[in-house]
């Protein structure tokens, strides 16, 4: 588990070291990645206290280092993230919410800002119009990151809060850690039942993402 904002929450979004977390994961032999996230809803039937596996992202971040290939030694490599979250380990995700009882929404469109504000009600608006559901800091360029290194990633976002102007109060932060807190023990029952029922070692396409480039190399 590594918490990327630090283990106080001291390092904002745009400053966290995303290429440095998966790197250390591939290091020591991960092959699959559960990711949580707090995200606000675009979406009315996404409400608090859902979970969201998202199946599209949209990024809209500005400064962050989304590649481990920039040229140089390493190359260049095109990446392609027409699925970018596994599908496969979307399926068995979706089927244990279900067998849990829990109110698991199996596809939905994310959307990543740079952060760390929230967002304004124009912004909260035209995100929806292109398509977003939900809309957090953190998922990408981890998402990128992990096609990269031929690992499985997943996101189970956790909406906390409708959007600027969706929601009739102002955004605060203690709104997030409240609903965080209320549905932290579904959220954790949720992560040690997909870690119990997963294969660990079974095949798939995500492992083999830079086969055209011989492979991601340590």
């Amino acid at each position: 588990f590594i918490p990327r904002h630090g283990s106080r929450h001291s390092i904002p979004p745009h400053l966290i070291n995303y290429r440095a977390n998966i790197w250390a994961l591939k290091k020591i032999g991960i092959r699959k990645i559960l990711a949580t996230t707090a995200v606000g809803s675009l979406n009315p039937s996404m409400k608090p206290g859902d979970f969201v596996l998202a199946d599209q992202f949209i990024d809209l971040t500005k400064s962050r280092i989304s590649t481990f290939y920039e040229g140089g030694e390493r190359g260049v490599v095109h990446v392609d993230m027409t699925h970018p979250y596994c599908p496969q380990l979307r399926r068995e995700m979706k089927a244990l919410a279900n067998a849990l009882n829990l109110s698991a929404h199996e596809s939905g469109c994310y959307i990543c800002t740079e952060g760390p504000r929230f967002e304004t009600a124009a912004e909260v608006k035209a995100y929806a119009r292109m398509g977003g559901d939900v809309v957090g800091m953190t998922g990408v360029p981890e998402a990128v990151l992990a096609r990269e290194a031929e690992m499985c990633y997943v996101t189970v976002s956790m909406v906390t809060n409708f959007g600027a102007g969706i929601s009739t109060e102002n955004l605060t932060h203690k709104e997030v850690l409240d609903t965080m807190a209320q549905n932290g023990e579904n959220i954790r029952n949720f992560i040690a039942q997909t870690i119990e029922h997963t294969e660990t070692d079974s095949e798939c396409d995500c492992h083999h993402a830079l086969r055209e480039f011989g492979g991601f190399k340590l």
